[in-house]
C-alpha cells in the first residue's frame, strides 16, 4: 500500500472513531452492538483495516447516526478507486480488467511503462499472454477465462499503430529472459521484440543487467499522459491521479528510461537473448 493509501485509511478511522465518541459510545460498547469482535472496531479506527460499506452502514446504525453514513462511504469510494484489490477486480474474470484499461489507452496520446519482470502486455504475443494470464488465474483463483484475456490483449495492440500515439516502454533485460513461459515461446515473444523496434510510434529501451542505475528496479507500471498512473502490486492494482504521485513515477520513468539501450543497442540485447535460448 502506498503512504497516500494509508493515510486515507486512517482518516476514515478517525472519522469512525469521532461518530463513535459523539455518541458516547466505547469501543467495546459499539462492538457488542454490532455483534463484532472489539478488534475489528481497533482496526478500522485505526486505520490497520479496511472498512467495507456493510461496515459503514453497520457503524452509522450502531452510532445511530444514519444520515452521516453518506460522507464516510465517499471516503471508501475514494480510497477504493485508488487501490483496486485484484480480488475485487477479478470477479468477474481477467477480460473485464482488460477493457477498464483499453478505456485509458484510447484516452491517452503518450504513454509510458517500465517492467521489469516480464515483457510488458501491450508487447505479448498471443501465447506468451496466455501463459501469463494462466499464471495469474491460478494465483487468485479467479474466473478462468484466459482466452477472452488475451484475445482484449491482443486486440488492444491494433493501437500501436494508431497514429498520434506514442509509445515509451522501457524493460530491465531480466524481462527478455524470465521462463515465465516455456522456451520455444519465449524466442517467438523475442522475436516479437525484434520487429517491435521498427514501429515508429514505439520507443522501446532495455536497460543492461549491467547498466548503472540511478534507481532499483522495482514493481512495474504505466502512466498515462500526466493524469494518471497505473501500478501493480501483487494485492492490488493502484490507479494513482494526484499531481504530486504521478510526478514521483514520472521521476522514476526517467531515472530507468537514462539507464537503457535504444535502437540497435537494443536489439544486440534482445538477440543475446535469443541465442541463449538456443535453437527455437
Amino acid at each position: 500500500m502506498t503512504t497516500d493509501f494509508q493515510q486515507a485509511r486512517a482518516a476514515l478511522g478517525a472519522r469512525l472513531r469521532e461518530l463513535r465518541t459523539q455518541r458516547g459510545l466505547t469501543g467495546r460498547e459499539l462492538a457488542r452492538e454490532l455483534g463484532w469482535p472489539q478488534s475489528k472496531v481497533s482496526k478500522l479506527e485505526t486505520g490497520r483495516q479496511t472498512a467495507t460499506a456493510d461496515d459503514l452502514r453497520a457503524w452509522a446504525r450502531g452510532t445511530s447516526t444514519p444520515e452521516a453514513a453518506e460522507e464516510p462511504t465517499a471516503r471508501l469510494q475514494n480510497l477504493e478507486s485508488r487501490s483496486r484489490s485484484w480480488r475485487r477486480q477479478l470477479s468477474a474474470g481477467h477480460k473485464p480488467v482488460q477493457d477498464a484499461l483499453t478505456a485509458e489507452y484510447e484516452h491517452s496520446t503518450v504513454l509510458r511503462a517500465w517492467q521489469g519482470s516480464m515483457v510488458v502486455g501491450m508487447l505479448q504475443t498471443p501465447e506468451y499472454a496466455r501463459h501469463v494470464f494462466t499464471q495469474y488465474v491460478e494465483l487468485h483463483q479467479s474466473v478462468r477465462d484466459v482466452e477472452k484475456a488475451v484475445r482484449a490483449r491482443v486486440k488492444r495492440q491494433e493501437m500501436l499503430y494508431a497514429p498520434g500515439k506514442t509509445f515509451h516502454i522501457v524493460m530491465w533485460e531480466a524481462a527478455l529472459r524470465a521462463r515465465v513461459c516455456p522456451p520455444s515461446v519465449l524466442a517467438a515473444q523475442l522475436d516479437r521484440l525484434s520487429g517491435v523496434l521498427g514501429i515508429d510510434t514505439v520507443v522501446l529501451g532495455i536497460v543492461p543487467f549491467d547498466a548503472t542505475l540511478k534507481l532499483p528496479p522495482a514493481n512495474g507500471f504505466w502512466l498515462y499522459d500526466d493524469r494518471l498512473a497505473i501500478a501493480e502490486d501483487w494485492h492490488a492494482e493502484l490507479w494513482l491521479n494526484d499531481a504530486e504521485t504521478i510526478g514521483v513515477y514520472q521521476r522514476v520513468w526517467q531515472a530507468l528510461s537514462d539507464s537503457a539501450a535504444y535502437g540497435a543497442d537494443a536489439h544486440r540485447l534482445i538477440m543475446r537473448a535469443r541465442r541463449a535460448l538456443g535453437a527455437f
